[in-house]
């Protein structure tokens, strides 16, 4: 069949161009969409954050103090910026709720949480306050944030904790059009049983000397060694006696015996097994250090494993009195040497710690409790005729805090 001419032209006439206003209209509507999705990608798009590395080295694990719930843990802060980093601001939540944090550190209470890796005194010439430099982190330093998070008696323990930080790059923490923020960083909570420990002595009355707060010696005490860093002292106590005349020491301070627990005997506070015993080293004139090396600090020694990870250190002893020898099966309220002035120290006490490695200063330090004890409240208004005197059970004694132990029996 033949296709008229009309027709045939017809299918193979050229398309009219469309006008100007016609081409216009019909870009309209993708132009419109490329653009809203242009906005969409920008505001989601996520901030880059203040260039930093926080790490926490070691999980919390829960403890009581009296009847409170505390989280202690470090918080290592390294500004990989090329100006300096000032923390303003830094909020604590837990994953479980959305309802506000359960810690909130504002300017003055991050200065006192705060260190300089390597620097504990202001520049000199540095005219700003010392909660301003705390809180200031040179481009390549590191700082820590000591945190201890008491919980409330009502709350239960979090799984794991969120942190929220809010940067300047002003150094007086202010001034920044935009305050860099790290919206969630994360720490689990340790899931550790937190061991339950007998008395170290027959009772008495003791100060738990720079013993479990946040702002003590051992506390604050981070060790580097062959290329690690560790915090053995996290929950450290320096046990000093206190006599009838409710001081530590008596009729001066020249001679080892006037402390008031100079030769005390220091017992096994659990079932175990000795690991290392070091001995030999002599006993400090009071008031005077000697040199200190990695392998005379803690002078005369004991560590006494109580459980798979959970080591008991004893230091400071007196020089010849250790009974027992490594491999030692002991039982609680075993005596295992007396009370001395040996290694870093400049008066008679022990230093009492547990560590999650056999070793005093390669470990890391971790709570312990306990079964029971006398509060007497703190040590800075101790006096023998006027105290509190309460019952503690299941408890960590507090920092410079005076208890009362009853006599230990086998």
């Amino acid at each position: 069949m033949r296709i008229p001419e009309k027709s045939v032209r017809s299918l193979i006439r050229p398309a009219r161009l469309k006008t100007g206003a016609e081409f216009r209209g019909a870009l309209r509507t993708p132009l419109v969409v490329l653009v809203l999705l242009a906005i969409a990608v920008i505001a989601l798009a996520r901030e880059r954050g203040p260039r930093v590395e926080v790490v926490c080295t070691f999980p919390p694990i829960p403890v009581r103090i009296d009847k409170q719930e505390v989280l202690v843990y470090e918080l290592h802060i390294t500004n990989f910026d090329v100006v300096p980093l000032t923390l303003k601001h830094l909020e604590v939540f837990t994953n479980e709720e959305t309802i506000g944090p359960i810690a909130s550190l504002d300017e003055n209470a991050l200065a006192a949480a705060m260190i300089r890796v390597g620097s504990g005194m202001m520049p000199s010439g540095d005219h700003r306050s010392p909660a301003e430099v705390a809180r200031v982190i040179e481009p390549g330093a590191r700082s820590v944030i000591y945190m201890w998070i008491a919980l409330s008696e009502t709350r239960t323990v979090p799984a794991s904790l969120r942190h929220r930080m809010i940067f300047s790059t002003s150094a007086a923490g202010g001034g920044s059009p935009i305050d860099p923020m790290l919206e969630d960083f994360q720490v689990p909570i340790s899931r550790d049983a937190v061991i339950t420990l007998r008395p170290p002595f027959h009772g008495g009355t003791w100060l738990a000397g720079d013993g479990p707060a946040n702002n003590t010696n051992h506390r604050r005490a981070i060790m580097a060694v062959d290329g690690h860093i560790y915090s053995a002292e996290r929950f450290a106590i320096d046990w000093l006696k206190v006599g009838p005349n409710g001081d530590s020491r008596h009729d001066g301070a020249t001679r080892n015996d006037n402390w008031w627990g100079w030769g005390e005997p220091v017992l096994a506070v659990a079932e175990g097994e000795i690991t290392e015993v070091v001995d030999g080293i002599p006993d400090n004139v009071p008031r005077v250090l000697p040199p200190v090396t990695l392998d005379n600090i803690a002078g005369n020694h004991v560590i006494l494993k109580i459980a798979p990870n959970r080591y008991v250190a004893y230091a400071h002893l007196q020089n010849g009195s250790i009974k027992v020898r490594v491999h030692d099966r002991v039982h609680a309220g075993d005596a295992l040497a007396l009370l001395g002035n040996s290694g870093n120290t400049t008066g008679a006490h022990l230093h009492m710690q547990v560590t999650d490695r056999n070793s005093v200063l390669q470990a890391e330090g971790v709570p312990f409790v306990f079964e029971k004890f006398t509060y007497l409240g703190p040590g800075a208004d101790y006096e023998l005729d006027q105290h509190v005197t309460v019952p503690w059970t299941q408890s960590i004694p507090p920092g410079d805090g005076v208890v009362e132990f009853e006599g230990s029996q086998r």
